[in-house]
This record gives structure tokens, sequence and C-alpha cells, in this order.
């Protein structure tokens, strides 16, 4: 098994959130990693210096709350995904979280490089995973474009497989008439495709087939679009749950 893994549909680093962070914490360091909290704005990366220096100060007050170290990696273009001293300091952190932005943007800063490789392998051996919004959506297998129904899905990162995310759901996208909500999820792939709704999240303690929703609102299954789960409510990935 992995680490443990959060999927998030918005509020990286707000107080509302602080509890699951907390929770991702300590997984990582029950598992032996040291009590640091790497923070990518990398989906930020087009946005420019304000942008930036918004989510550090974010991402600082966050681990002041939760007594940590922070460590806040500025890898916004691929140049720096690729920089060695930048990767190196992923490792041995309980906690690595990819924040909001854009996320075709991510996946393809991220995609082949020393940092994603760094990730991937501290994860691997017990550091906790987490995107929000956009580090949700570039984290698993596919990347919908929601606002394009007509445009091709765009692949992720698949460090988490079998999922499709769109994060903000019941800001942008819980209005919708069933039909379309189920349209939103679909896929060439078989995967699961979920809407998290904003200050909620998934979270899995390292089995990847098993997920429990964690938060404020609800979590849509857009494969069966009528089926809402709520708090401590849980899904298992199955070719049942993919075919719908």
């Amino acid at each position: 098994m992995t680490g443990a893994v959060a999927l998030v549909g918005s509020g990286e680093y707000l107080p509302a959130m602080q509890p699951l962070e907390q929770r991702l914490m300590e997984s990582g360091i029950t598992a032996g990693k040291s009590p640091k909290y790497v923070q990518l704005a990398t989906a930020a990366g087009k946005e420019g210096i304000t942008s930036w220096q918004r989510w550090q100060e974010l991402g600082a007050q966050q681990a002041d709350r939760l007594g940590i170290e922070q460590i806040f990696i500025p890898a916004f273009d691929r140049e720096s995904a690729n920089d060695r001293k930048y990767a190196q300091l992923v490792s041995d952190a309980a906690l690595i979280y990819l924040s909001g932005g854009d996320p075709f943007y991510l996946a393809q800063t991220l995609r082949d490089t020393l940092l994603l490789n760094e990730i991937e392998m501290n994860w691997k051996s017990g550091s906790a995973l987490a995107g929000c919004s956009a580090g949700a959506m570039a984290l698993v297998s596919e990347i919908p474009n929601p606002f394009k129904l007509t445009a091709a899905a765009t692949p992720g990162l698949n460090l988490i497989p079998n999922l499709k995310v769109l994060p903000h759901f019941d800001r942008y996208f819980g209005w919708l008439p069933t039909p379309v909500a189920k349209y939103l999820g679909k896929s060439n792939q078989e995967l699961v495709s979920i809407g998290i709704d904003e200050n909620t999240a998934v979270f899995s303690d390292g089995n990847l087939d098993s997920w429990e929703v964690w938060g404020y609102g609800s979590v849509q299954l857009l494969n069966k679009s009528e089926k809402k789960l709520l708090a401590s409510e849980e899904f298992i990935i199955s070719q049942e749950l993919i075919r719908g």
C-alpha cells in the first residue's frame, strides 16, 4: 500500500480543512516520515508572483496552525520541476500537497520529471499525498474539460488510477440536471467519475480501491448519477461501479 491520500474539492490550507490535513500529516508521521509539510503551487505557475506569494503565505499559516515545518517548493515550470535541489526537498516529508490552479498546466509541468518521481517514491514509502481542485484533477487518470463538453479529456498523472475528479462540484455543477451531470463523468476508459463538493474530500488510507468521504458537503458518484455520499460514507472502486 501507498501512503494515505486525499482528493479535495476546495479549501486547501484554510482552517476548515485543517483537521483533514492533520489526519494526513499524522498518517505520514506514523509511517516514519518527518513532520514536514511539502507544498507545491505548480498549478498556479502561469499566474505570476502575486499568486505564488499568496499560496506560500496560506500554506505557511496552515503549517503554523499544525505546528509543523513548511517546505514550499517554487517549481512553476518544467525546468524547475527537473531541478534536483527542488526534487530533494520532498524527501521524507510526512505530507505532500498539490494546490489549485490549472490542472492541465500542472500535469504538463510535472509529467516525467525528477520532482514527480520524488513525489511518487516518497508517497509509496509512506508519505501522505493530497491534491486540491486542480491538484486533485491532475493526480488521477483523466482530466476532464467540463467547460468544453466536446473537448477530449487529457491524461492525468495517473498516480491514483481508476478515478476522474470534478472538484467544486456543488458550486459549478450541482445544479445540473442528472443526464448532464452524468455526461460530465463520461469516459472512454474504465474509470469511476466523482464530483467533490467544496470543503469536502475523499480519503484513502493507502488502499486505492477503498475511499471515505470527509468534510462538509457530499461526493457525487457520476457513474450512478443519483448516488450522493456524505461524510464518513464509503465507496469501493469495482467493475459494477465503473459500469454504473
